[in-house]
């Protein structure tokens, strides 16, 4: 990364998301000066996922930040959020088992999009599972507490079981005696 390159991906990076039309400037004199930079290609594939909703756009975006630089470690978390907003999920599935075998990469978060994956497939005990293995990976308190409301809101999704009609007679039975 060229040092004018950087400057102008950071203060891109420092714009987004409350400042698009800086950020938006920013981001392509930093492409300008490589096209090919994957933080910079990354972040604009969140521009267009997060911000205009145009996950098919997007998804060129992080596609080309990928071919650029498949060890990059920011473009696989915000990629796998972009496709389970556009219901992409065997690509998510695919990019998440990929991200979890990159080096340094937050195996958290990607766990975290894992469970949620699970939980769109209303596979709740799976995706409960998955959260499970991913407190290993949490590093600090903040990270532990979202495990830990997730889990329960989780939960709060399991139907419950009903009560067969056996066990209503039977008791409709003790409360009349």
């Amino acid at each position: 990364m060229t040092l004018t390159k950087s400057k102008y991906y950071f203060e891109a990076l420092d714009n987004y998301p409350y400042n698009l039309p800086d950020c938006l400037e920013a981001l392509n004199y930093a492409l300008s000066y490589d096209p090919e930079d994957a933080d910079s290609l990354c972040l604009m594939g969140r521009i267009y996922s997060e911000m205009l909703i145009d996950y098919e756009k997007a998804k060129l975006y992080f596609e080309e930040a990928l071919q650029c630089d498949v060890t990059n470690l920011n473009t696989p978390r915000y990629y796998i959020k972009c496709l389970l907003d556009n219901e992409d999920l065997d690509e998510a599935e695919k990019l998440i088992e990929y991200s979890l075998k990159i080096k340094g990469i937050d195996k958290c978060r990607i766990l975290i999009q894992k469970s949620y994956l699970s939980e769109i497939k209303m596979d709740f005990k799976k995706a409960l599972e998955i959260l499970k293995e991913a407190k290993k990976f949490a590093y600090d308190q903040s990270m532990l507490d979202f495990l830990k409301s997730k889990e329960k809101f989780i939960k709060e999704k399991i139907p419950k079981k009903k009560k067969t009609k056996s066990k209503a007679k039977s008791n409709k039975k003790k409360e009349t005696n």
